[in-house]
């Protein structure tokens, strides 16, 4: 089960990275069952990013759902409220479960509200990590990013690209400086430098629009920072929303592809690039710092137009080349092998206090789930013989307490008619209530109703 509060029709690199691995995983045989936020929760707008919705008051529903499939494993890809819901339902049933990190949510969140502190963001990402058996990150500076904020088990998995729909072929332009031949930049002098993803704060468009680089400038995405943006740079070529064919068309007419971003944890969209043959500029930040120094397929450099500059020389054959390591097969494989699947004896007995549940969830008729493993049968015993009954004693009278006194130093005693229990029945009371506890209160008491009373200086 993979539980993701980002999914398609959203658009961005988790929901297509979370897309083409579970589409693997279903070939590698795998049973997937995905939460998301658009299978039928009442939902409401993220605050400053409308576009995406999260969803309200499901946890219920996916308690209900985590039992009807009875997954071998749970990945939550996702710090939002799906993940929370999903989290407290395994926290609930003892159930393991690994996670993932595709955004640095605190660096995300200081962008758009500069009063809330880096701290305070990486303080929720442990609390919602702290329980997973295995934190995937798609880098190694992300790795040493969060262990360095004290984050646990934090394992790399890079992601993967379709090789096939991004592919040089697509090109239809020779390239460089000058005209842009007959591809879907022909209206536009070269050479073309590219954008595409989200238009928003976080993603540091304004880095790439305000650089003076020859040739023409383009943005591919949208977002809800795209009409400030367009007002702002009217020289720029603002294409909206491309998708499928048409994306990778625009990637391979590209000469270089830009990434300003500074809080991407990977940049699924410089591995699209790369397979389309165009290469690939950015900061020297986490992603282009990751995949590109050493490559031939980019350059990175704290000068973003340098960056730019340097990647025009790039070969694109090289470039192409390097994108072929990555594949989403191998993407899905190292996913396969980091989740924390629980032995049968724990799943059985997860299972049968699940079904104690379905009542309240207003589920029945739900049967124990193949574990995989057969189940281990003692073989029964012979029956012992039967034990002679005791002779019955007869009832002893009722208890009363007497005796009680608060003079002297007579202790309360428990009494029969006519006779007093010996040993330590007797002194019951004083067992329950330790004599050193008397005398403590007896000594805070005295302090408290003693204590002369302080007067106030003049």
């Amino acid at each position: 089960m993979i539980v993701t509060d980002a999914w398609e029709p959203q658009v961005n690199g988790v929901a297509t990275a979370l897309s083409r691995t579970v589409a693997e995983l279903r070939r590698m045989g795998c049973a997937v069952e995905v939460v998301t936020p658009w299978d039928g929760y009442r939902t409401i707008p993220l605050i400053t990013y409308s576009e995406i919705r999260v969803p309200i008051m499901a946890r219920d529903d996916v308690e209900r759902r985590f039992l009807e499939f009875a997954p071998d494993a749970v990945h939550i890809a996702t710090e939002g409220p799906l993940g929370w819901y999903a989290r407290a339902v395994c926290d609930h049933f003892g159930f393991p479960f690994t996670s993932s990190y595709h955004t640095q949510f605190p660096e995300y969140v200081s962008a758009r509200w500069s009063w809330i502190p880096l701290w305070a963001g990486y303080r929720y990402v442990r609390k919602f990590h702290d329980k997973s058996g295995a934190v995937l990150v798609a880098t190694p500076t992300m790795r040493e990013q969060l262990t360095q904020w004290r984050i646990r088990n934090v394992t790399p998995w890079s992601l993967g690209v379709d090789t096939e729909q991004f592919h040089p072929r697509r090109r239809a332009t020779a390239g460089g400086a000058g005209s842009t031949g007959n591809g879907v930049y022909r209206d536009l002098p070269g050479p073309v430098f590219l954008y595409v993803g989200r238009l928003a704060v976080e993603k540091n468009v304004e880095a790439f629009l305000d650089l003076d680089l020859p040739g023409s400038k383009v943005v591919v995405g949208d977002g809800p920072a795209r009409a400030d943006l367009e007002a702002a740079y009217p020289a720029a070529h603002f294409l909206g929303r491309r998708s499928g064919d048409d994306l990778a068309q625009h990637f391979a007419d590209a000469d270089v592809l830009v990434f300003p971003s500074r809080t991407d944890t990977f940049g699924l969209v410089i591995l699209e690039a790369m397979a389309s043959g165009t290469p690939v500029a950015g900061f020297d930040a986490p992603g282009p710092r990751d995949l590109i120094p050493g490559s031939g397929a980019g350059a990175v450099d704290d000068d973003l137009r340098a960056a730019c500059l340097a990647a025009l020389d790039c070969s694109r054959e090289e470039t192409r080349r390097y994108a072929e390591l990555f594949s989403w097969r191998a993407c899905a494989e190292a996913f396969y092998d980091r989740l924390d699947v629980p032995p049968p004896p724990v799943r059985e007995r997860i299972w049968v206090r699940g079904i104690q549940r379905l009542p309240s969830l207003g589920l029945s008729g739900l049967s124990m789930p193949n574990l995989s493993m057969p189940h281990l049968t003692l073989p029964s015993l012979p029956s012992l013989p039967s034990l002679p009954s005791l002779p019955s004693l007869p009832s002893l009278p009722s208890l009363s307490r007497s005796g009680l006194s608060r003079t002297g130093l007579s202790r309360p005693s428990l009494t029969l008619p006519g006779r007093t229990l010996p040993g330590r029945v007797a002194r019951l009371p004083e067992l329950l209530i330790p004599r050193r506890v008397g005398r403590a209160v007896t000594r805070v008491r005295r302090i408290v109703t003693d204590r002369p009373t302080r007067t106030r200086r003049p």
